[in-house]
């Protein structure tokens, strides 16, 4: 009964110990964590994500890190620039744990190590530029930044993803300046622009008139070419009927009677022009010699009778 008594004891201790040291063994690692397991007090590996083994009692898990990526706020401080001109500059630092081991025995806070130093290095990036430079090349700052920070933090088992610098703050008075000259820019570019716009119009206006000028003279030559040939051909027509009257007459006059015809139609054009002048005026107009007249019109009158 005894013996029986022993055995059922130390089973039930046994399945009690195991009880309570198996959940003590079994670790279960996170992803994207990485936990440091110190065996009696030195350091023995690190857990990967997933299902782990540890002796308990003798083993412990000493830190947990998490292998994201962390986003630190920087703390707001005062920069001098190289021109003597006080800054209030915050920023946001992010950088992850890639090595457990550095970041558990590295140093005994490697958030605050990365934090204070970002502060420095920023502190000595912008002493070296001046305040305008210091909004003009925030990129260049940043990465001077994380190269700084990267160096150092490497022994700590952290990488300096990038830093941004989220507010850049002058001292009121510098603000007012520096609006008051954004203005005067602002003035001075919207004069150049209206000088450019009346210029450009002046030109416009004058490449107008040209173009008027020379459309009206191209229009005036051409109204000259036109009136100059139509003048042409009229002198031509008339030249040609003249010729073509000259021909007929002269036609006329070659054939039998024809001399007789012209000197009775000469007699009858000298008739009708004398009396075309009698009529003129009052005065009466005689022929200085009157025989000459009365020998004409006899002429013409033989020539009538002839004819008949």
């Amino acid at each position: 009964m005894e013996d029986s008594f022993l055995f059922n004891y130390f089973a039930v201790l046994l399945i009690a110990l195991v009880l309570v040291l198996v959940p003590l063994a079994i670790r279960v690692v996170p992803q994207q964590q990485g936990w440091i397991v110190e065996r009696l007090g030195k350091f023995h590996s690190v857990l990967e994500p997933g299902l782990n083994f540890i002796i308990p009692l003798i083993d412990r898990v000493a830190y947990k890190h998490s292998l994201k990526e962390i986003p630190l706020d920087t703390e707001a401080q005062v920069c001098i620039t190289k021109d003597n001109t006080q800054l209030t500059v915050d920023g946001l630092l992010y950088f992850q744990v890639t090595d457990p081991k550095l970041a558990s025995y590295g140093t005994s806070n490697y958030v605050q190590a990365i934090s204070q130093l970002a502060q420095t290095s920023l502190r000595s990036v912008i002493g070296q530029m001046e305040l305008d430079k210091t909004f003009e090349e925030r990129e260049e700052i940043n990465s001077q930044v994380v190269r700084a920070i990267d160096e150092a933090a490497h022994n700590w088992g952290v990488k300096v993803l990038r830093y941004e610098i989220k507010d850049l703050t002058p001292p009121a008075e510098i603000l007012r300046a520096m609006q008051q000259q954004i203005t005067a820019e602002r003035e001075k570019r919207a004069l150049i622009a209206a000088s450019e716009g009346k210029k450009q119009e002046a030109i416009n206006l004058a490449e107008g008139q040209r173009a008027a000028l020379i459309a009206q003279s191209e229009g005036e030559k051409q109204s000259a070419i036109n009136r100059a040939e139509g003048e042409a051909r009229s002198i031509e027509a008339v030249a040609a009927a003249q010729a073509e009257a000259i021909r007929i007459v002269a036609e006329a006059t070659a054939k039998e009677g024809g001399m007789v015809a012209v000197n009775l139609q000469v007699a009858e054009k000298y008739v009708e022009a004398f009396a075309n002048v009698a009529k003129q005026g009052n005065t009466l107009i005689v022929p200085a010699n009157l025989g000459d007249m009365a020998s004409l019109i006899a002429s013409a009158m033989n020539i009538v009778k002839a004819e008949k």
